[in-house]
């Protein structure tokens, strides 16, 4: 069976909540993607292994405490550096975090809850 696409979600460094990320990749993968969940707590670094080594076209991050969401724009960053940002469209979520920081940050997408994310990772895609 051909996937949607494959979406690589985590939560970033310094967080441990996970419950939303938990949600929107249940639904992602509901919708057809295949999912590679990494987890919590996690640094720019696994993030951009995880997207190589997938070759993910579509990565999702999460922060629930306003004092990790600097990390999503830090993930933004060596996701540049390493020179894979255009080829995944990257979106953001968790409930400090809006559709203004999204694009302060560079990210392609906010979405404030599972269903929508699905509906914007799609629309992203072109699906």
């Amino acid at each position: 069976v051909e996937t949607a696409g494959t979406f690589v979600i985590g939560t970033v460094k310094g967080d441990l909540h996970d419950i939303g990320k938990n949600l929107v990749g249940m639904m992602f993968e509901g919708a057809g993607f295949k999912v590679i969940d990494l987890g919590i707590d996690l640094d720019p670094a696994a993030f951009v292994e995880a997207i190589k080594e997938h070759n993910a076209n579509l990565f999702g991050m999460s922060a629930l405490l306003t004092t990790t969401m600097p990390k999503m724009g830090e993930t933004i960053n060596a996701i540049k550096e390493a020179g894979l940002r255009d080829q995944v469209k990257i979106m953001i979520g968790g409930a400090p975090v809006t559709g203004e920081f999204a694009k302060e940050i560079g990210a392609d997408a906010y979405a404030s809850n599972a269903a929508s994310a699905v509906d914007k990772g799609k629309e992203l895609l072109g699906l």
